[in-house]
Order: C-alpha cells, then sequence, then structure tokens
C-alpha cells in the first residue's frame, strides 16, 4: 500500500525526474482546452446517466433521518423566505451552498422529492468527474476508470448519492482542488477548497492540512540547504518549482470566517445551536472516547462494508515486485516497471486523510461513516493503484471488490451500522410511509407518541409521508426508561407509533454487539440505548398492537392506548397547565390570532416528554420545531 511505502528505497533519479515531468505537468501534450471541456461534459453526462439510472427505485421515496430533521428544512426555509439562517429547525451553523442548490432546483422546477434526489445526484456525478480527473493526475488512465467505478459502488458514497446532505459533495468539491493541487493551479485550488467550505465546515480540514505540510516543508528544505547535502525527505516533499504559494491554501479560511461571522450576528451563536455544540463537541472530547472513536475511524477507512477485501488485497500486492509494461506507452519504453504514485502525492493524500482521521476521532457525536468520504475515496485510489502496479490480473480484484460493494449495498453486514450506509434506509423509509398511511386511514386527527425522526414525518406533511399533520407527543427514544415515562402520562396520547431506532444484527461478529461492556462503553461514549419491542411496549403502555412490520432487521409498530373514563376530562387541565407561557397545542378551527403564543414556541417539555405544536404555522410564516439532536 501507498501510504505506508514511503520510506522504501528511493528510484533511480532518472526514473523520479522522468515521473515528476510526466505527473507534475499534465498538461503536457495536452488536447485543446475547448476538446477537454467536451471531454469532462460527456464524461459528467455518463456518470450522471449511470447514477440516474442505478438510484431509478430511490427517487421518490420520501426524506430520511438528517435529510427530514435539517437539511431538507433549512433549504425549504431558503426557497420560501430567502433566509439562509433556518427558521423551522434549529440552526448547527453549517455553511449554506447545499441548501442554496436545492433551492435553485426547487425554484427551476418546483418543490418535490424527485427534484431533490435528482439535483444531488447531479452534485454526486460531479463529484465523480472531480475524482476521476483527481486520480488520472495522480496516476493513470486504468487506475481512474478503476476507482471512480468502485467508490460509485461503496454503500456509503452511493446511497448518500441521492440525499439531501452535505458531506458528499463536500468530499466532491475536496475531490477537484486537489486535483487542482498536484496541477498547481493556485487560485483554482483555492476556488475549489473554498466552495468545500462552503459546503460543510469541516472540509476546511484539507487545505490547512497541506498548509501544514508544505510550511513543513519549507523549514525542512531550508535546513537541507543550509546543510550543503540533499535530503531523504526530497522526493516526498512537493516539487520546489511549484508556482503555488502556501498562503493560496488559506484562502478558504476567509469565506468560511465570513459565514461564521454572519450566523453569530443572526443567531448569536458561532457553531451552531448550545444543543447542537454540546452533543457534537463538548461531550465528545474525553479523553477515553477519542481512542474508541479512533478504531472505529480506522475501521471505516479500512474495512467498513467489504473496504476489508481491497486493503487485504492491497497488502497482499506490496509483498510483489511491480509489474513490467509490456507495450510502448508514452515515454515508458517497453519492460520498464509499472510507476507508483509520486511520493510528494502519496504525502498530499496522508496529510489530509491524517488531520480527518484525527479529528473526526476528537469531534462529531455520531461516528458516521459518511463523514469519512473526502478520504475514503483516496484510500481506494492508493490500492487500486498499488494493485495495477503489482499485480497481473489486478482487474479481476478490483471485479471482485466492485461485486461485493453491490452485495453489501442489499445485505446487511454482522455488525452494527448506521441505516443511511446502505439499502436499509429504503427499508426504513418504505415502513415508515406504510405506517404513517394505515395512521391516516385509521386513526386521522388523534394524538400521537413517536420518537424522533417519525415525529417530524407525521407532522410535516412536505416529507412525503403524510398528507396531513397529526398532533405529536415526542420522546427521545424506545428505551424502557423513556417508555415508563411515557405510560405515566398515557392520557396526554391516543396511538403510539414505534420503531427500531438502531440495527441490531441476529449474528453478531464474534458477538461483540451482546457483550455487556461493549454496550457500556456505546451507551457512555456514543449515546447507544436499546429499543423494548413492540409487544413490551404495549403492555407497559396499556394498550394493543393495531399494525406490526419487519423488514431486513428493522420493525415498526402502531399501538392503540387504551384510554381511561376520565382521561378526556384530564386535557383540558393538561392545556390550561400552558396559558400564558405560548406551549398549548393549536387546535382545528382556532383562529391564527388565538394561538399566536404557541406558534412562537419551538417545543414543549413535560415529564421527559416534548410536544410538537401547529406544523402547517409556516404558511401563515410562522414556524415550529421539535428539539434534537442534529448532525
Amino acid at each position: 500500500m501507498y501510504f505506508s511505502a514511503m520510506h522504501r528505497s528511493k528510484m533511480r533519479p532518472s526514473a523520479t525526474a522522468a515521473q515528476r515531468a510526466a505527473h507534475s505537468d499534465p498538461k503536457t501534450k495536452s488536447p485543446p482546452a475547448s476538446s477537454k471541456w467536451v471531454q469532462q461534459f460527456l464524461l459528467f453526462a455518463l456518470f450522471f446517466a449511470g447514477l440516474m439510472l442505478l438510484h431509478a427505485p430511490l427517487l421518490r421515496l420520501p426524506y430520511f433521518w438528517d435529510e427530514a430533521g435539517y437539511y431538507v428544512p433549512a433549504a425549504r426555509d431558503l426557497f420560501l423566505t430567502g433566509t439562509l439562517i433556518p427558521q423551522s429547525t434549529p440552526s448547527n451553523a453549517h455553511p449554506p451552498l447545499v441548501m442554496a442548490w436545492l433551492a435553485l432546483a426547487w425554484r427551476v422546477f418546483g418543490y418535490s422529492t424527485l427534484v431533490t434526489r435528482t439535483a444531488m445526484l447531479g452534485l454526486s456525478a460531479f463529484s465523480l468527474l472531480g475524482l476521476f480527473r483527481l486520480s488520472r493526475i495522480a496516476a493513470n488512465l486504468h487506475v481512474a476508470w478503476a476507482t471512480t467505478v468502485l467508490v460509485a459502488l461503496y454503500p456509503v458514497y452511493f446511497t448518500q448519492s441521492s440525499m439531501a446532505q452535505v458531506d458528499l459533495p463536500a468530499a466532491g468539491f475536496t475531490f477537484w482542488a486537489l486535483a487542482a493541487y498536484l496541477e498547481d493551479r493556485p487560485w483554482k485550488q483555492a476556488l475549489w477548497f473554498s466552495l468545500a467550505a462552503l459546503t460543510k465546515e469541516t472540509a476546511i480540514l484539507a487545505p490547512l492540512a497541506l498548509f501544514g505540510w508544505e510550511l513543513l516543508g519549507y523549514f525542512i528544505r531550508r535546513n537541507w540547504t543550509e546543510g550543503g547535502k540533499e535530503s531523504r525527505w526530497k522526493e516526498i516533499l512537493p516539487p520546489e518549482d511549484r508556482r503555488s504559494h502556501l498562503l493560496f491554501l488559506l484562502v478558504p479560511v476567509v469565506p468560511l470566517a465570513a459565514w461564521y461571522a454572519y450566523h453569530y450576528a443572526k443567531t448569536g451563536f458561532l457553531l451552531g445551536n448550545p444543543e447542537f455544540f454540546r452533543y457534537n463537541v463538548a461531550a465528545t472530547l474525553n479523553p477515553l472516547r477519542v481512542p474508541l472513536a479512533l478504531a472505529m475511524r480506522l475501521w471505516q477507512l479500512f474495512g467498513y462494508f467489504g473496504l476489508y477485501l481491497l486493503t487485504l488485497a492491497g497488502l497482499l500486492a506490496m509483498l510483489r515486485p511491480p509489474q513490467l509494461e509490456r507495450r510502448l506507452e508514452k515515454k515508458m519504453v517497453n519492460g520498464a516497471a509499472r510507476p507508483r504514485i509520486p511520493f510528494w502525492m502519496q504525502a498530499a493524500f496522508l496529510c489530509v486523510l491524517l488531520a480527518y482521521l484525527v479529528f473526526m476521532s476528537a469531534v462529531g457525536g455520531a461516528v458516521l461513516a459518511r463523514y469519512m468520504l473526502p478520504v475514503v475515496p483516496l484510500v481506494i485510489l492508493a490500492l487500486v493503484s498499488t494493485l495495477w502496479r503489482r499485480v497481473r490480473y489486478w482487474k479481476l480484484i478490483v471485479g471482485a471488490v466492485a461485486i461485493a460493494f453491490g452485495a453489501a449495498l442489499f445485505s446487511n453486514p454482522p455488525y452494527g451500522f448506521s441505516l443511511e450506509d446502505n439499502l436499509a434506509y429504503r427499508d426504513y423509509i418504505v415502513m415508515h410511509a406504510e405506517a404513517s398511511r394505515f395512521l391516516a386511514l385509521r386513526y386521522s386527527g388523534e394524538r400521537v407518541l413517536t420518537a424522533w425522526p417519525a415525529s417530524d414525518e407525521l407532522s410535516r406533511p412536505w416529507l412525503g409521508y403524510v398528507g396531513r399533520p397529526f398532533l405529536v407527543v415526542r420522546i427521545e427514544d424506545f428505551s424502557h426508561p423513556q417508555i415508563d415515562t411515557a405510560a405515566r402520562v398515557r392520557n396526554r396520547f391516543d396511538v403510539a407509533l414505534v420503531f427500531s431506532t438502531k440495527y441490531q444484527p441476529a449474528h453478531a461478529l464474534f458477538g461483540i454487539e451482546n457483550w455487556d461492556a461493549w454496550q457500556r462503553i456505546k451507551e457512555k461514549f456514543f449515546g447507544y440505548h436499546r429499543d423494548l419491542l413492540p409487544e413490551d411496549i404495549a403492555r407497559r403502555l396499556g394498550g394493543t398492537i393495531a399494525y406490526h412490520k419487519e423488514l431486513n432487521g428493522q420493525w415498526i409498530a402502531v399501538i392503540a392506548v387504551e384510554r381511561e373514563p376520565e382521561a378526556r376530562g384530564a386535557e383540558s387541565g393538561a392545556h390550561l397547565s400552558c396559558v400564558g407561557t405560548g406551549l398549548c397545542p393549536v387546535q382545528a378551527g382556532r383562529s391564527p390570532a388565538s394561538t399566536r403564543e404557541s406558534r412562537d414556541s419551538h417545543s414543549h417539555q413535560m415529564a421527559g416528554m416534548r410536544f410538537g405544536y401547529d406544523p402547517n404555522a409556516f404558511a401563515r410564516g410562522k414556524v415550529e420545531s421539535v428539539a434534537r439532536r442534529q448532525r
């Protein structure tokens, strides 16, 4: 594997010079600019058409999890009101570039999930084009095609391609920026890194990491110049004749700082709302949590969803000598060893990878695989290049890994994972849509107990689950303490929508998911909980299961709660308790004026539960939301 090969013996000076010339100046004997644009457009069209074809069954699915909880509401606010700061959900300070892209798409083509997912697939195709260009500059055309296909099929990238979230577009802009960095195009790299930072703030890690590497290289060169001798660092550091000044790598800090200044001026908070900051920063900086998160991040980089096959193949390939070229190809003579990615390019990739690895191990309440999308393709690129260089039948190995990625899309692994990382998210959406339709047919107008994100699915029709909003009583999850809390005030809801919030493998790898010690660690550091089964929830709430469905390890149920005779009379007392606080539920037939105070509140918390009100207030210029952990 290339990242581990930097300490190996140096290449011959002549070979080094030839490779540097070939890789540092990709414009040598290049076609005219117009021809390049045509080629890139055709490649983009090919990638976009392929993604549309593969995602065709998914394009009309309602929104899922963080899509429904933050990104779509934020984009919808921008679409309807023109404000960059979300109004219908607490702001978490993510830069607004993707939300602006979605608002533009809705303005042109109309608001629908089809338009949303098509717009995101356009960004995904553009990201693949950037990765293809980066791979071709760093390696060659064969490696570029293989890398692009594998990344497109990698389950995490595949599912994120059509989701209205920001991590994949940020990765795409980073690919374009790294390509410009390798080509020594300073202003282009500054532009692409700036767009990446305005897509998601953590994308600033890449230019800062490269800035640190360039600065270290400056001091190393000065030391070996003063000593009058060359250093073994010469092949690892960027070429000395590059036009780019390291200060260009600090340009993206300016627009990101401007966004944060604007956000602070409008909200009074610099890094999002206090709950967002607590969950993603303050609660994660624990010296015991960081190494555990680091181990999980390493698994996501080298083993997650079939990546272990590619990693193992790359490590074994390192034991073999380089393959010899069998034909004349550009400046390589017949019989020459296949070239590696130049060491200085490997070093640049490694710096970016380490920056993400360290930062994402220390920050982020949820250790989600999508946060590593800017660097996982760099690992795939390095491993594919290793196979191409050292294995004769490397295409067979790449094909086998592609098949493994495709299988991982449809089959759940024997360990816990986020539902958004393969097509399990589709199963979730389908089950929730069916249960929502059942509620609309059987319990229209009733008060529903549930947890986020179903609380948003039922209270916001524009998310695609219901035609009319339900009055929702929200609990945090379906664990033992939360269900017992709900049981004590069951007169406040008529029906419960309960579902599995986490995937629990039936046969866990090495049984680790069932270890008590591991569960305690996850509970303490990663917010883990175990949901009660529908039968247990129904028994504790004193209700009966009216609807139940299971699909590929997930489940959902509707529980009709048996009401006590005096329950209705108790409701008036509950309503009186909120008079003057702006937290009363909005009832049909009440005028907007009489409910103005209730519409101004975000949420109402009582006995451990939160009550979301008046989802249609947006049409009257007001908004509502339920406080939640955002990622």
